[in-house]
C-alpha cells in the first residue's frame, strides 16, 4: 500500500539541530534589525536634516568610482555580506541539507515563487499605467525580522514549519538577487564584469583547496565586489557569486563543519549584528510628518501596492501554492497541523524589510517622492503582517504547546524525538 505523501514533515535529526542553531542566530539579528530600523525612523523624524546629512555623507576614493554616500555603502557594500551568508546557506541546503531531496525541496521553492508572483501582480494591478518599476518591492521576505517575531509569538511552532519558513526565505533571497541582477541593472559594462571573474576564480580555487587565510580571501572578495559594482550589476550579486564557489562537504568526506559552514560561522555574526542593522538604520529613515500626511502618502498607488502586496499578496501566494501542491500530489499536512498554521506562516512571509527597502531604492532612487512612498508601504505592510501573524499564531499557541508535549513524551533514550528521520546526513 502506497504511503500518503506528507508536507511539513520533520527532517533528519542532524539537520533539525543545525536549523535550530541558525534560527537562534537569526532571531538575535532580527531584534537588532528591528531596533536599528526604529532608530532610523525616529532619527529621520526628530533630527531631520542632520540624519539626512549623515546618510548622504560621501566616503571613498573618487579615482576608483567608489566615492559613495554612507547610505549607498550600506546598501551596496554591507548587504553584500548579507547575501554572501544567504548564498552559503542556500548552497548548504541543496548540497548537504534536507533540500538535496527533490521531494523536500519542491515545497519551499514553489511556495517562494508563489510568494513572489502574487505580490508582484497585486502591485502592478494597483499601479497599472503608473510607476510599475517597483513591482518587485513586495516580493521579498526578511528572514531575520520574521524569525524574531516568530520567537516572540510562536515559541511552540513545530520544527517542520520553522524549517520551512527559514528555507522559503533563503530561496526568496536567491530569487530576489536574480531579480535585482536582471531587472534593476540600468547599464552593463561587460569589461568590468569579465575582469571580476579573475579574482572570483582565484577565490574559488583557494576555497576549493580549503584555504582559510582571511588575509587572502577578504582582498579577493573585496576586489570581486568592486569590479561587479563597476560593471553596473548591483554589487550584492558579488556576495552570492563568492558564496557559490565555497565547497560545502569536507574533503575527507567525514562529519563536522565544512568550508561553507566555517565561513558562515565567521560572516553571520557580522552580517546579523552589524551589516543588516546599519543598512536598516539608513534605509528605514523616512520622514512621516503628521498623521494626515502619512495617511495621504499611504493612499498613493505605490504605497498601497507595496503594503497590500506584502500583507495580502504574500499570504495568498504562499498559502495558495502550498495548497495547490498538496492537492496536486494528494499530500496531507504533518500530524497535528492545520491550514490556519500555513496561513499564519505565510503572513510572516509578508514581513519584507531589508531586501524590500533595497529594491525600493533601486526602483525609484534614494530620497525621491516615490521612493519615500515605497518605504512607507514597506513599513506599513510589514507592521500589518506582524499584527496579523501574531493574532493567528497566538490563537494556535496552545495547539503548538500540545504538539511539543507529545514529542517530548515520545523521545527515545538517545534524546532524538521520534518525529525525526534517522538519516546519517
Amino acid at each position: 500500500m502506497a504511503r500518503t505523501p506528507q508536507i511539513f514533515s520533520p527532517g533528519t535529526w542532524p539537520e533539525a539541530r543545525r536549523i535550530a542553531d541558525v534560527l537562534r542566530t537569526e532571531t538575535v539579528g532580527g531584534f537588532l534589525l528591528i531596533g536599528a530600523g526604529l532608530l532610523g525612523l525616529v532619527c529621520a523624524n526628530v533630527l531631520g536634516d542632520a540624519y539626512e546629512s549623515l546618510r548622504d555623507t560621501v566616503v571613498g576614493p573618487h579615482a576608483l568610482h567608489l566615492d559613495l554616500t554612507l547610505g549607498t555603502w550600506a546598501a551596496d557594500g554591507l548587504l553584500a555580506v548579507f547575501f554572501f551568508v544567504a548564498g552559503l546557506e542556500l548552497k548548504r541546503e541543496f548540497v548537504a541539507g534536507d533540500l538535496r531531496d527533490p521531494g523536500r525541496a519542491v515545497l519551499p521553492v514553489v511556495a517562494a515563487v508563489g510568494g513572489m508572483v502574487v505580490p508582484a501582480l497585486v502591485f502592478v494591478a494597483l499601479n497599472w499605467g503608473g510607476a510599475t518599476e517597483g513591482w518587485a518591492i513586495p516580493t521579498a521576505t526578511d528572514i531575520a525580522f520574521a524569525l524574531a517575531v516568530l520567537a516572540v509569538v510562536g515559541s511552540h511552532l513545530p520544527t517542520a514549519l520553522r524549517t520551512f519558513l527559514l528555507t522559503l526565505a533563503v530561496v526568496d533571497d536567491l530569487l530576489a538577487i536574480c531579480v535585482i541582477a536582471v531587472f534593476y541593472t540600468s547599464e552593463l559594462h561587460l569589461q568590468w564584469l569579465a575582469l571580476a571573474l579573475v579574482p572570483l576564480a582565484i577565490y574559488g580555487v583557494l576555497v576549493q583547496r580549503r584555504v582559510h587565510n582571511l588575509w587572502l580571501l577578504l582582498p579577493l572578495g573585496a576586489l570581486t565586489w568592486a569590479l561587479v559594482h563597476a560593471s553596473g550589476v548591483h554589487a550584492t550579486v558579488a556576495g552570492v557569486l563568492l558564496a557559490f564557489t565555497v565547497p560545502v562537504l569536507r574533503r575527507d568526506g567525514g562529519d563536522g563543519p565544512g568550508m561553507a559552514e566555517h565561513l558562515e560561522h565567521l560572516a553571520r555574526p557580522f552580517s546579523s549584528g552589524f551589516a543588516v542593522p546599519v543598512f536598516a538604520f539608513f534605509a528605514a529613515g523616512v520622514a512621516v510628518g503628521s498623521p494626515s500626511d502619512a495617511l495621504d502618502a499611504l493612499s498613493t498607488p505605490v504605497a498601497l501596492g507595496v503594503m497590500l502586496g506584502l500583507l495580502v499578496g504574500k499570504t495568498i501566494g504562499i498559502t495558495l501554492t502550498t495548497w495547490l501542491l498538496a492537492t496536486f500530489t494528494r499530500a496531507k499536512l504533518g500530524d497535528g497541523l492545520a491550514w490556519i498554521d500555513v496561513v499564519g506562516l505565510a503572513m510572516l512571509g509578508g514581513i519584507g524589510f531589508t531586501v524590500s527597502l533595497l529594491i525600493g531604492e533601486l526602483a525609484y532612487g534614494p530620497g525621491t517622492l516615490l521612493g519615500e512612498e515605497a518605504k512607507l508601504g514597506v513599513l506599513a505592510g510589514t507592521l500589518l503582517s506582524v499584527i496579523g501573524a501574531t493574532l493567528l499564531l497566538r490563537v494556535r499557541d496552545k495547539h503548538y504547546a500540545r504538539i511539543a508535549a507529545e514529542e517530548a513524551r515520545d523521545d527515545d533514550a538517545d534524546g532524538i524525538p521520534d518525529v525525526y528521520q534517522r538519516g546519517d546526513d
